[in-house]
């Protein structure tokens, strides 16, 4: 294996532990291409003037073989190089420096070496291979550089050339395993110094090795990543965009993230950062800052403006070349790096380097050659397999004889498609193929004249003539050999061919199909063992071959096999791969018909109605509404309903009992038995009260108009399902007198809300003027506001009848009809108008007026109702029943009408309807006549509060709603005023900045200072709510200067009930108000007032401020207050109000006394160590044992705990 020097003596050469193979190779390479160039050394001291002369001074071979034992490479080099007759030195290159280096084991100062190259950006391959591999140093000890020791490299003498690369033999140069894998680069050498142990250290340094070892991992699969990508596009469509230069090949992934890189990178250079910026956030799946984010395992290329300058040296062919899987080997292009990394350093002149790079693209164009011509072998490869099928063909002719298999000409036709498809080029093929003929197995003469092979006919006859030709299966014979041989000898011959025939594959193997029937039998026994060893990812892929075989089967007992293993083929199917299942069983049912659906697919339903997996629980629940249309309609009333009913009662998923209503909608579409109607009424309240809010959807969008379908076509949609209904909620209501189940009165309510659409199209259908309403000439067009966003397309008005179009026909003679003919005779109609409107009115009068859930719903439901039967059945059939009731008179004021629900339902769900100008008017009209009437009366203003606070949820009707109030604000009777005032409460909370600060304010300014002082005192709530929702500085210090006009005016020092007032609202909007307005004017203020209401000579009245007092100081307890205003203002208030309750209610003075203790012992602890951080006194106050006491107090207090909600609540 030693290459011996010419010349030289040589001593035994082997292979250095400490290079590799590749090394050895580029060593090898290098040196003969130096050889080529001429390049020479002069003689040296102690080497042969021959030997010299033929080796490059970069060979490592020549410099260690000619080196002195014990000196460096610098030194046994200086000699050859000044040896010369004159001539210049010739420079070292690097990478020969580092090999001798290694090669002599100096290896730190190879590493010394190797790690200035990495600081100064030329990293040397050689050292980087080799201190990355730890094999290089593993072992426990080793000889000196050096030494003479036997296959050691420094056993070479100075007068024997040793051979290629010193050995090491056997029994010296053995390396032993060391204790733990570190490489040099990761390695601590001060571990080894008389420090002691450095186990630490040692540990850190193997786990560096390791990570490095784990990103060069993530290299490599990154390349297997790269090389399997760059083959994604198929080889066909590859050939396609070659031959035809005008398709451009699109885009690979991989080409346009290193594109986009690129692109990235030129902007950034020419300064276009904010295009820069843009094009990464549009690209956020790629790290712009790192070239290896990219995925190319290859050097990064030049920037977009070398690339485009470099452009013009490429000259592009025109030639039309056929893409083929060929290229060159890795280990070509392995062996190609050295020579060009190994260019000598003397020649950096520009013609050396255009001399190379010129070498580089005629080897480019010599592989582009053999690209080339192996695309041409390929195609030469296919003629001659279609020549091959073209001669066989003759063969099938009556001239030739019966003698050829069928199989014969199907083989060949296969071959031909393989070798179409292959796109590998094997040379064993290529070889048989150059023979080129198919044997026949008669023998049959290959010289057959053109004119009588299959060839000359016309296609389409030779196409009619082929499957006649070819003889049945029991008229095949073979040719019998002229030979004596017993038959048990030929059989005894013949096992030696290696077939087996004795296992159950081998049996399917060794008999072929030849008839549909065969073949459904041969997969009915091969798919349940194909199945199991697919894939699960993979498995919906079987579902046409499970299908098909399981439709034609002739097997019952193998049918339901295939079809178990349909259903059970993904454990957890995801949707898709339902779906894909569903599909599949839909193809089958209309393929078998309803007889085998009902005997097959059904049972394999109910086998998984009870599956563990939800996932196959719900494609059962998916394949019952999906095969209702195939199946027998005894069995969808019958069999299918009880499975849907059980499923959705007993499974405990929601996707499921999602599933299940919505096949439940389907049944109820197909379903004609009448005896089943109430069992779907039942599941129709069933799924109306389920607790998840998935099924409730589903239920509103598929099954109840599902269900209301068949109930219009039973009849029973007026006469039972909305009167049901109905009753239920008058049941609620009678039956929630001391606290009404808002969650069901909400279900049924929108139940019969989700029925408007069915209801409208019933009354449309059943008009008199139905029958007249033909689609003829243009057709009008429906409004996009006419009817209210459906929540389903079951819901669709348009869906139910039939078309957008007859709608629209119908929609205009029902306009017509209402406003010129009347309801005569109309019987679905005066349903609506005689009895469904007047039960709803007396339900709507026995709702709770305080409950702003209820007003909601019913408002909401009104609003669809007159939204859908249009704006003439509202202004003629609906307000004139509500104005019937509400008649605002003095009357109404004394049954109570006025403070009903009825008020806000009829204001909010009727008069909102819409909004022209004159229903707008007409709703502030009636706003103003009921706040004057509900005033005048002194009636409670729930039902007015109601409005305003389902109105004010739309800022649409703020602007309305201010004018209402203004119309109050200027009223002549001082109780219209107030409540005015009091109204403005409740809008300030949802009205923006803007409105405040030009129409609320100042309405409030003018009545704060009314004459009456009733008005005034009502203005101090809402003032305190715009304290706690407004942030603008300038309307805070208003509303701050009214409010201290009220507490320090002297005529005000006697006004029991303002004070009240003024804590009321001081404990409600104290917590969230803007700190500095709590600390300044809040908790200052209600010292004061603690302090006048000790001087309180009126028990009752005193009482009365210490409650209200107690309250606020309760709720403002939670806020956050600094020390001073602790001392100064907080406690001595606190102490004010414990001195009243000590006379007037001992209980609540227990409570203030821990309170004052707690702050007390935290004002203690301030003084002694400073807080680290802002806290609240809820949290410093409140102990576990504070609490306890302060919580059973107040379950005993008597007094009003109105306020105390907020007690532990945090500022929002």
């Amino acid at each position: 294996m030693a290459a011996m020097a010419p010349g030289g003596g040589g001593s035994g050469g082997g292979v250095n532990p400490f290079l590799s193979d590749s090394d050895e190779d580029d060593d090898e390479v290098a040196a003969t291409e130096e050889r080529r160039a001429g390049l020479r050394l002069g003689a040296g001291v102690g080497l042969d003037p021959g030997s010299a002369g033929s080796l490059s001074p970069q060979d490592p071979v020549a410099l260690g073989s000619g080196a002195r034992p014990g000196l460096p490479v610098e030194a046994a080099a200086t000699p050859a190089a000044l040896g010369g007759s004159g001539e210049t030195p010739a420079r070292l290159s690097i990478d020969a420096i580092a090999a001798q280096l290694l090669r002599d084991q100096y290896l730190l100062t190879a590493l010394e070496l190797h790690t200035e190259l990495l600081e100064s950006g030329r990293e040397l391959p050689r050292l980087r291979d080799y201190f990355s591999n730890p094999g290089n140093f593993e072992r426990q000890s080793g000889t000196p550089p050096g030494m003479g020791a036997p296959g050691i490299p420094g056993a070479s003498g100075v007068g024997g050339a040793g051979g290629r690369e010193p050995s090491t033999t056997s029994g010296g140069g053995q390396l032993n395993r060391a204790g733990s894998i570190s490489t040099l680069d990761s390695l601590d050498f001060a571990r080894y110094s008389d420090d002691g142990n450095r186990e630490t250290d040692e540990r850190v340094a193997v786990l560096e090795f390791e990570l490095r070892k784990a990103k060069e991992t993530i290299q490599a699969l990154r390349a297997n990543l790269t090389k399997a990508a760059e083959h994604e596009v198929p080889l066909q469509e590859r050939k396609n965009y070659k031959s035809s230069p005008e398709i451009q090949e699109p885009i690979k992934p991989l080409e346009k993230r290193a594109l986009n890189f690129l692109v990235n990178e030129f902007l950034l250079k020419n300064n276009y950062k904010l295009t820069s910026i843009t094009f990464s956030d549009e690209n956020d799946d790629q790290d712009f800052e790192l070239w290896d984010d990219v995925g190319l395992n290859i050097p990064k290329p030049p920037d977009l403006l070398q690339l485009y300058r470099d452009f013009g040296n490429h000259q592009v062919t025109g030639k039309d070349l056929v893409d083929v899987a060929s290229g060159v080997d890795e280990d070509e292009l392995e062996a190609l790096t050295p020579i060009l990394s190994n260019i000598p350093p003397t020649l950096d002149t520009p013609q050396a380097i255009e001399n190379s790079l010129l070498v580089q693209k005629l080897e480019d164009k010599i592989s582009l050659l053999n690209n080339e011509k192996w695309s041409l072998m390929e195609q030469i490869r296919r003629l001659e397999s279609e020549m091959d099928i073209l001669k066989t063909e003759h063969f099938t002719t009556p001239a030739v004889g019966d003698s050829v298999q069928p199989s014969l000409i199907q083989s060949s036709q296969k071959d031909s498609e393989d070798s179409r498809r292959s796109p590998i080029v094997n040379s064993s093929d290529q070889e048989k193929n150059k023979n080129g003929h198919l044997e026949t197995p008669g023998g049959a003469d290959n010289s057959i004249p053109q004119e009588n092979s299959a060839g000359s006919f016309p296609r389409k006859e030779r196409e009619e003539m082929l499957p006649s030709s070819i003889p049945s299966k029991t008229m095949v014979h073979f040719d019998q050999p002229n030979r004596k041989l017993s038959p048990a000898f030929h059989q005894a011959l013949l096992s030696f061919c290696r077939m087996s025939a004795d296992s159950r594959l081998g049996s399917e193997v060794s008999r072929i199909a030849d008839s549909e029937k065969s073949v459904m039998l041969m997969l009915g026994r091969c798919l349940p063992h194909i199945v199991p060893n697919v894939l699960l990812a993979k498995r919906e892929e079987l579902i046409p071959l499970i299908l098909c075989t399981a439709c034609l089967h002739p097997e019952p007992k193998e049918r339901d096999q295939l079809l178990h293993i349909l259903f059970n083929l993904i454990k957890r199917p995801d949707d898709e791969q339902r779906q894909m299942i569903l599909t599949g069983c839909v193809a089958f049912a209309r393929h078998v018909g309803p007889t085998r659906v009902e005997a097959e697919l059904l049972p394999q339903c109910w086998e998984q109605i009870n599956h563990k997996y939800p996932e196959r629980r719900l494609l059962v629940a998916e394949s019952c509404g999906a095969l209702a249309p195939y199946l027998p309609k005894e069995i969808r009333s019958s069999l299918v309903l009880s499975m849907l009913q059980q499923m959705l009662m007993e499974d405990k998923a929601d996707l499921v009992r999602e599933a299940v209503i919505k096949s439940l909608g389907v049944i109820m579409g197909y379903i004609d038995d009448p005896d089943k109607y109430q069992q779907g009424f039942e599941l129709l309240l069933s799924a109306l009260g389920d607790p998840s809010e998935r099924v409730v959807s589903a239920t509103h969008q598929v099954f109840l108009p599902a269900y209301a379908a068949w109930t219009t076509e039973l009849g029973n949609l007026q006469s039972h399902l909305i009167p049901t209904l109905l009753n239920k909620i008058e049941k609620l209501l009678r039956e929630g007198e001391h606290g009404l189940d808002e969650h069901k009165l909400h279900m049924y309510l929108s139940a019969l809300q989700s029925l408007i659409p069915s209801l409208f199209a019933l009354v449309l259908q059943n008009a008199p003027f139905s029958s007249k309403a033909k689609l003829h000439g243009e057709v009008p067009q429906i409004e996009v506001t006419r009817f209210p966003r459906p929540m389903s397309p079951l819901q669709d008005v348009s869906t139910i009848i039939g078309s957008r179009e007859q709608l629209a026909v119908l929609l205009q003679l029902y306009d017509y009809q209402l406003e010129h003919e009347g309801t005569t005779g109309w019987e679905s109609l005066l349903w609506v108008v005689n009895q469904l409107l007047p039960q709803l009115i007396e339900i709507v009068g026995k709702i709770n007026v305080t409950s702003t859930a209820c007003v909601h719903e019913f408002s909401r439901f009104f609003w669809r109702l007159c939204r859908t039967f249009g704006k003439i059945f509202t202004n003629t059939k609906v307000k004139p029943q509500f104005q019937e009731i509400l008649r605002l008179s003095e009357e109404n004021i004394g049954n109570g009408v006025l403070t009903k629900a009825t008020v806000p339902i009829y204001a909010t769900g009727v008069l909102t309807c819409y909004i022209q100008e004159e229903d707008r008017k007409l709703l502030v009209g009636f706003l103003e006549d009921v706040m004057t009437l509900l005033s005048l009366s002194h009636a409670p203003l729930d039902s007015l509060k109601a409005s305003f606070v389902e109105l004010g949820a739309n800022p649409a009707y703020h602007e309305l709603l201010l004018t209402v109030l203004w119309y109050g604000v200027v009223h002549t009777s001082a109780l219209v005023r107030c409540t005015a005032a009091r109204m403005f409460e409740l809008l300030v909370k949802g009205v923006n900045e803007t409105l405040v600060a030009q129409r609320v304010v100042p309405a409030l300014i003018t009545l704060s200072s009314d004459p009456e002082i009733s008005v005034r005192i009502a203005t101090i709530p809402a003032f305190g709510t715009i304290m706690e929702t407004v942030i603008q500085r300038e309307l805070l210090e208003r509303v701050k200067m009214q409010l201290a006009s009220f507490l320090e005016d002297p005529q005000y020092q006697d006004q029991h009930s303002l004070h009240t007032e003024v804590i009321r609202t001081f404990g409600r909007v104290g917590p969230n108000a803007e700190p500095r307005f709590r600390d300044e004017f809040v908790i200052p203020h209600l010292h004061k007032l603690a302090l006048v209401n000790n001087l309180q000579i009126v028990d009752s009245k005193r009482l009365d401020i210490a409650v209200h007092l107690f309250e606020a100081y309760s709720a403002l307890s939670c806020c956050f207050i600094s020390e001073d205003l602790m001392v100064n203002h907080f406690l001595p208030g606190l102490r004010c109000l414990r001195t009243d309750m000590e006379h007037l209610s001992p209980e609540h003075e227990v409570i203030l006394s821990s309170m004052i203790k707690e702050c007390e012992q935290k004002v203690e602890n301030k003084t002694v160590q400073e807080p680290q951080g802002s806290m609240s006194i809820a949290a410093s106050l409140v102990s576990e044992d504070t609490k306890t006491k302060f919580l059973n107090k107040m379950g005993q207090l008597t007094t009003s705990g109105a306020m105390l909600a907020n007690v532990f609540q945090r500022k929002k």
